[in-house]
């Protein structure tokens, strides 16, 4: 493994390796808020914007065969980034290729609305819980996305992807799935890259399909803020049966899943509304955190840090964020 030290300095090697069609586009000390969603985070050592799956998938094989660190990074939702920014190579995902049909094969940049869009002109079924999800397909499947009882790892049928610098098809099982969870969110696992999916829709009457979709929507736009967040910042807690069983305002349903929402839980805490700098816990939804303007991803994750301290005080568990942070960020964290 290479030291902080030399990163730059083997990357300024490697990228001479590259064609210099895709070596005229590395752009260095590439600022990363203008690309969250959050609207924080300093800037990437170097940055690169794939524009189709092949350079996606040559770019990243490179990073892999040298052991080089690399990020992918797709419209910068569920991420937050460090204010020292990142160490090593960027790739800002823009592979929009697409197929729609029943097999829907998609790249990993296509935004997840404009997908669920297509897939309704075509009276095609199974995303319709993913409207006004932010953020692209591949990040949809780093974090398994899903709401309203439906999600996306039932849909993959197939993956391609770069692992250990070979460009190959898999199956959903290489994924991982679980709840908000792959194998591409946990730690100390071999670098992987997903380039394009398969998913199985079915074939719907498209005005139900709309239906359903208008009414997910309203809810959203009911309940979540509009300020620049994250997304819902940490997961629900699951299978906790006697926690959920002693909350006597919890929904009987979901007492009976042993499911509590992560903001039901921190809105109980009196989170709501709470400030550091220019971070605060939306009032309008205790699970998002957002920047009231100015904030730092510092003070972004110390809000982050306080919530979870006074939920674990007061009901002993420990909430896990959603939201996956990165970057270089100091030993406090």
């Amino acid at each position: 493994m290479l030291n902080i030290s030399s990163v730059t300095g083997a990357w300024e090697r490697a990228i001479k390796q590259l064609p210099n069609s895709l070596r005229c586009r590395i752009h260095r000390q590439e600022p990363l808020r203008y690309y969250t969603t959050l609207r924080v985070g300093g800037p990437a050592d170097f940055f690169f914007v794939a524009t189709d799956i092949a350079s996606l998938a040559e770019i990243v094989q490179l990073a892999q065969t040298e052991k080089l660190p690399y990020v992918v990074l797709g419209e910068g939702s569920n991420v937050c980034v460090a204010d020292t920014g990142v160490r090593g190579l960027v790739v800002l995902n823009k592979a929009y290729e697409v197929e729609i049909a029943s097999l829907c094969r998609v790249a990993t940049g296509y935004n997840f609305m404009r997908l669920f869009i297509k897939t309704l002109q075509a009276s095609l079924s199974g995303l319709e819980w993913g409207v006004g999800i932010p953020g692209t397909v591949g990040g949809a499947l780093v974090s398994n996305a899903g709401a309203y009882r439906g999600n996306i790892g039932p849909l993959v049928q197939r993956l391609e992807v770069v692992e250990n610098g070979e460009r190959k098809w898999v199956g959903p099982e290489w994924m991982e799935f679980s709840y908000r969870d792959s194998r591409l969110r946990q730690p100390n696992r071999p670098p992987a890259t997903l380039l394009q999916v398969e998913l199985q829709l079915a074939k719907g009457d498209q005005a139900q399909i709309r239906e359903r979709a208008r009414d997910y929507q309203m809810q959203r736009i009911r309940k979540q803020p509009w300020l620049p967040s994250a997304g819902s910042f940490f997961k629900n807690i699951e299978n906790n049966h006697a926690l959920a069983a002693s909350l006597p305002h919890l929904p009987e349903p979901l007492k009976q899943m042993g499911r509590i929402p992560a903001a039901y839980l921190s809105e109980l805490c009196g989170c709501k509304g709470y400030t550091v700098g220019g971070a605060c816990v939306s009032t309008r939804h205790a699970n998002f955190i957002v920047n009231r303007g100015g904030a730092t991803a510092a003070q972004i994750r110390a809000v982050a840090e306080y919530v979870k301290a006074k939920v674990f005080e007061r009901f002993g568990v420990l909430l896990e964020e959603e939201v996956l942070y990165i970057g270089d960020w100091p030993p406090k964290f």
